[in-house]
């Protein structure tokens, strides 16, 4: 009896020691350096977006503000510096932390969402007939709850998903609460509408589970379902059926500069001016108030205008650079969580870009999608310093490769 207690102290003694010296391993490798090469590349981005945000809003900037060109610049430049912080404290926290902030940032993306469409709310912020910020009227204290649901779901879905294994092959046991959240949280942002949001969030979703291996049949008919839901709001509400309406011939209502099609003839005009070369930087002529909101969505257009296509592919392949980067990390990840948290935002990246690019060219119907970096927007230029934060923070536990 002696003996057997005798031994369990010592097994008890042994796994607390061992729990102690993993700790302290993890801590150790969280001090380690982070990726210079995707550092090195999110700054040279958001200094690149720093630049254009100021060249193609200094003209509505000028006429909007009492002379004040440098308006815009100057509001993205705060957040850009608060974002920068923020990354940088970020990298440097052992990322192991976030497994117990994603369920309280889930919840409370939920309700910030919920709050948006409450009818009636002060604080809820109508644009272009779409309500999807909370904030003060007038001023840039400002957010879109959208920006956080979608870090949120990345770092719950990777917390939790980390720990199951086996039964992520199940619907019955693994898949279907993440499927329910998904849901719930599409459906609120449609309510907005928000669709370019909705389908971010379904794909960011949508990357984690199937980088922690669920049957692809799965996958497929998830796929299937969601293109389907998609396809029958495309084309069963007036909203977004006027839109591909509008994609299939701007010109039938946009050539008066009062149809809605006009914003994309003029990106198109924007990009074809630009020819090989640009015109130069700073030299656009679309951004005289041609162009409606050249510092928002379609500031690529500008980028294109005044860089050319030479200077158009360079940031294009900036972003190409980063994102298999980012891919690169998740695949020398030191664990699973760290693995599905950089799979999870680097395809949130990945897709943004598509899809920006893709509207600002006419080859999707417009979806109101930022560039990430370049757009103007705080919340979304916050949000996305702070996932690049968390991926340095994964880099810095890449395991070291072994000599010999």
């Amino acid at each position: 009896m002696a003996r057997t207690k005798s031994k369990k102290r010592l097994v008890g003694t042994w796994s607390t020691q061992q729990r102690r010296e993993a700790m302290e391993q993890s801590r150790e490798a969280a001090r380690g350096p982070v990726d210079l090469p995707f550092l090195l590349l999110t700054l040279l981005l958001t200094a690149m977006g720093m630049v254009m945000v100021l060249s193609a809003s200094f003209p509505s900037a000028y006429y909007e503000n009492n002379g004040n060109g440098a308006y815009y610049f100057v509001r993205q430049g705060i957040f850009a510096v608060l974002g920068l912080a923020a990354m940088f404290g970020l990298s440097k926290m052992n990322y192991q932390r976030l497994r117990g902030v994603g369920r309280l940032l889930l919840w409370g993306s939920i309700l910030l969402l919920v709050l948006v469409i409450v009818p009636g709310n002060p604080i809820a912020i109508t644009e272009n007939n779409a309500t999807r910020w909370l904030g003060i009227r007038g001023t840039f204290l400002r957010f879109q709850p959208s920006e956080l649901a979608k870090m949120a779901v990345v770092i719950y879905f990777s917390a939790t998903i980390s720990k199951k294994r086996e039964k992520m092959q199940t619907w019955s046991q693994g898949i279907w609460p993440y499927v329910l959240i998904l849901g719930v949280i599409a459906g609120l942002m449609l309510l907005e509408p928000h669709m370019s949001g909705t389908i971010l969030i379904l794909v960011g979703g949508a990357a984690v589970l199937f980088a922690a291996g669920i049957k692809l049949y799965w996958f497929i008919i998830g796929g299937v379902g969601v293109a389907g839901g998609l396809w029958f709001i495309i084309t069963s509400t007036d909203y977004m059926a006027s839109r591909i309406n509008l994609w299939k011939d701007p010109w039938n209502d946009g050539m008066n500069g009062l149809g809605k099609g006009f914003q994309t003839i003029q990106s198109l005009y924007a990009i074809g001016s630009g020819g090989l070369l640009g015109l130069g930087l700073g030299k656009s002529r679309q951004k005289f108030l041609y162009l409606p909101e050249p510092e928002n969505d379609f500031i690529f257009s500008i980028v294109c205008e005044e860089l050319g296509l030479v200077g158009a592919t360079v940031v294009l392949i900036l972003f190409a650079l980063l994102i298999i980067r980012g891919y690169w990390i998740a695949i020398h990840a030191r664990d699973r969580f760290g693995a599905l948290l950089v799979v999870g935002f680097t395809t949130l990246l990945a897709v943004q870009v598509f899809l920006n690019i893709a509207v600002v060219t006419n080859f999707i119907p417009t979806t109101g999608i930022s560039l990430p970096f370049f757009s103007y927007g705080g919340t979304a230029l916050m949000i996305q310093l702070l996932e690049m934060g968390v991926i340095l923070s994964v880099s810095r536990q890449i395991p070291a490769p072994k000599q010999g």
